[in-house]
């Protein structure tokens, strides 16, 4: 059980990190295309992309919630801690992949 909780928490991590590091390397090819400057590019895609690197990485929204609420309402707390800790997986994948791109653009 322990080791399923810890591939879904690194899952959700490195699926997040590779939404922000990915989307924002391959988004900005099109600055080069339209002669924008590529860090500016690179920091506005990763600003958009952080909630959604999040909501990837817990696989939509419904399902979650469906967890949460049945961890609340019919007292199956384990559930709910093993969904809290997916998310919270999931926000700290996006927010390194955004410090990271933050940090070699030299923004902010």
């Amino acid at each position: 059980m322990f080791l399923r909780l810890l591939r879904e928490i690194l899952l959700a991590f490195t699926s997040s990190l590779g939404v922000i590091l990915g989307g924002t390397v391959l988004g900005t090819i099109a600055a080069f295309f339209t002669k924008a400057p590529p860090g500016a590019q690179m920091r506005e895609l990763a600003r958009v992309l952080r909630m959604w690197a999040v909501v990837v990485a817990i696989g939509g929204t419904f399902p979650t919630l469906r967890v949460i609420e049945s961890g609340i309402f019919s007292g199956q707390v384990m559930a709910l801690m093993r969904q809290v800790a997916i998310i919270i997986a999931a926000l700290l994948g996006a927010s390194l992949g955004f410090w990271l791109i933050m940090t070699i653009t030299g923004g902010e």
